[in-house]
């Protein structure tokens, strides 16, 4: 079994235990009380002569690197990024293996009122997507490889409906085909294979020449310096996402602000 498979596998008993808490019904009605307050996909989109833009995660660990970071304050990672200037926050809320939790993006919206929030999960049922709104996400993750692309563009509708942007995340060129074919306007490039979690940044510039003009596109994974951010930038890239590299950094205010000025 692959580590994408374990982890989606690991998902669904929590799952349930959460709809048995809050009916889809009643998740439902609160999201649609609420709306996302920021608009991810214009804070992403590199605009004429602007520099790439910066997603800045707060990610506690991962099922590669094992911990990242202990005693992580959320909202003050979150703050810090802010300061940085990053242009939208991702917060990883899987906990089995990456330790996050759906109340580290909730604290976070609470602390952090003008930057968009992206929820970076594995979402296998719409009751996620419902869920992330009343968390206070301003966009939500959709991997295809953890999709068929009927469920793609089900997902992607019901998304689009609670005003929730989706960057729907690829990592080879029949999943870039399946998600341009299912409407998808945000483009996530993922560097690492959750098959085998290896990283190749070829992934990013291979696949950059097939994403069409007018689509916005993120690069994701193994982003630790300025060659592989120049790198995304001449490959035509909006933004980048950058996590375990600024989790580990001493000064997160500061290396968040050379990434996005390029000093």
């Amino acid at each position: 079994m692959n580590f994408l498979e374990t982890i989606i596998n690991q998902k669904r008993t929590p799952l349930e235990a959460a709809k048995k808490h809050i009916s889809l019904a009643d998740m439902q009605a609160m999201a649609h009380e609420i709306r996302p307050r920021n608009d991810f996909k214009d804070a992403i989109t590199r605009k004429q002569n602007e520099h790439v833009k910066v997603i800045a995660e707060i990610k506690r660990a991962s099922p590669s690197k094992g911990i990242i970071a202990d005693n992580v304050d959320p909202k003050k990672v979150a703050g810090d990024y802010k300061n940085g200037g990053a242009s939208a926050i991702s917060i990883l809320t899987e906990n089995n293996f990456f330790k996050g939790s759906i109340e580290d993006l909730r604290c976070i919206r609470d602390a952090v009122r003008d930057v968009p929030l992206l929820r970076k999960d594995f979402i296998i049922d719409e009751y996620q997507i419902y869920e992330s709104v009343q968390i206070g996400a301003d966009a939500i993750l959709l991997i295809v490889a953890a999709l068929d692309q009927e469920m793609l563009k089900r997902f992607m509708a019901i998304a689009k409906e609670c005003r929730l942007a989706s960057l729907v995340e690829v990592h080879e060129d029949k999943e870039l085909d399946i998600a341009l074919r299912a409407g998808a306007e945000i483009i996530g490039v993922n560097n690492r294979n959750l098959v085998t979690f290896e990283v190749s940044s070829e992934v990013s510039e291979k696949l950059a020449r097939q994403i069409p003009e007018g689509i916005v596109s993120v690069s994701e994974s193994g982003i630790h310096d300025m060659d592989s951010l120049l790198a995304a930038t001449d490959a035509g890239y909006d933004a980048v996402l950058i996590g375990e590299y600024f989790m580990r950094a001493k000064d997160r205010v500061a290396e968040v602000r050379r990434f996005v000025d390029r000093i």
